[in-house]
């Protein structure tokens, strides 16, 4: 039995994986199960706009190897999906072909970066080393010779990444410039900040962004940058040494190899049990797939509803396998936590994102999630697969896992 196949280390990967062996042991029958993934860490993906992202990451094989989850270190090249195998490349370059019984597709998604002039001078936060090239480039800054834009920050894109990127700047600048001004520039190219976020939360927004004095530059978008600066794309010359591009996700290249439709993200349309429509066997989780909340409400690419995702594809696949039921993915009801630097956090209820919590009281909240929902334990099997259950309240967890 060649059992289930998880191609991913992220959040959704690493619940698919539990929430699999759970219900297995549950059923009290064996069940293979091998999660495939370039790194050997959890990446702690939405805390990489805050300072030293090396530290983001959890063991793999901490968390997954107690409960007997085979990882092979290597990149899927290709998915087969008639003869139900995957190619993997491992870091010694050697190549397998993995077959799979059931097989989930975890592999998370990736920034969308511009073909503008200087593009390769860009810094994101949207993977590890990304995050750690940006922290070292903000570290050196006090060592270049003075000068107009040396400390000063563009942030391109103001959806939630850039918004937290750019208000958490303002600190992480401050901190290295000693008596020289810091200035952070947030650019968006639609006419109002936070366009996805809604009217809700805006009030608390702009009034973070002023009270720590971040600049907004409406309705443009980068055309050209050098090393000293960026130009808009209505002529504005801005001297910056650094630049911060968070704008556009999109499904990772290995929803390619599946024939099946995607939306606009790249992601697989998948039925209620996260089943990738039209090809037996194969199962979408997290930023891959094409979910829906609630009716008229897809799911969106966060880790909120990846470690949902992941739950619900690792127990249906194992369900499918063993001949259970399978049970319609059901989030839990949809909030936001937007971090603001020091001018604290907004956290909103619904999709309409009615404001709950400002201030204080939503960033201690925004730490809660940060730094202790959404870790999963490490060498605590038993643990893990209690908060494998697609019915477990992040509410239940104890004790941090840090």
């Amino acid at each position: 039995m060649s059992g289930i196949v998880v191609l991913g280390g992220g959040f959704a990967g690493v619940w698919s994986a539990a929430a699999a062996v759970r219900l297995a042991r549950a059923a009290g029958r064996d069940l293979p199960v091998t999660l495939i993934d370039p790194g050997d860490d959890l990446v702690i993906r939405p805390r990489l706009y805050q300072p030293e992202p090396d530290r983001m990451r959890v063991s793999l094989d901490r968390i997954l190897g107690p409960v007997g989850v085979r990882r092979i270190a290597g990149t899927a090249t290709a998915v087969h999906t008639a003869h139900r195998t995957v190619i993997v490349v491992g870091r010694d370059g050697e190549t397998q072909e993995i077959p799979w019984e059931r097989l989930i597709i975890a592999t998370g998604s990736r920034l969308v970066r511009p073909g503008l002039p200087g593009a390769a001078l860009l810094h994101n936060v949207d993977t590890l080393p990304a995050a750690a090239a940006l922290d070292a480039h903000l570290r050196r800054l006090p060592e270049l010779p003075s000068g107009a834009g040396r400390f000063t920050a563009v942030v391109v894109g103001a959806g939630f990444t850039g918004l937290e990127t750019a208000t958490e700047l303002v600190d992480r600048l401050g901190a290295l410039a000693a008596h020289e001004q810091v200035r952070v520039v947030l650019v968006e190219r639609a006419d109002t900040v936070g366009p996805e976020l809604g009217p809700g939360p805006r009030p608390q927004i702009l009034a973070a962004l002023a009270t720590l004095g971040v600049e907004q530059r409406l309705g443009v978008s980068p055309a050209a940058l050098d090393a000293d600066g960026v130009t808009l794309s209505d002529g504005t010359r801005i001297a910056a040494r650094t630049v911060v591009w968070t704008a556009g996700m999109r499904a990772s290249r290995v929803t390619a190899d599946i024939p099946a439709e995607r939306d606009g993200l790249g992601r697989l349309a998948v039925d209620e049990q996260l089943r990738v429509r039209g090809v037996p066997g194969v199962y979408a989780a997290g930023d891959t797939a094409a979910a829906h909340a609630e009716p008229g409400h897809p799911v969106l690419q966060c880790c909120q509803h990846a470690l949902q995702l992941g739950k619900f594809a690792g127990h249906n696949a194992a369900a499918d396998l063993f001949g259970l039921p399978a049970v319609p993915f059901a989030p839990a009801p949809y909030v936001t936590c937007l971090d603001l630097g020091s001018a604290g956090a907004v956290f909103t209820n619904g999709w309409d994102r009615r404001v709950a919590a400002t201030g204080e009281v939503a960033k201690v909240r925004k730490r809660k999630v940060n730094e202790w929902w959404i870790y999963p334990p490490t060498d605590d099997p038993g643990e893990l697969l209690r908060q494998a259950d697609y019915r477990f309240s992040v509410r239940e967890i104890p004790t941090p896992y840090l």
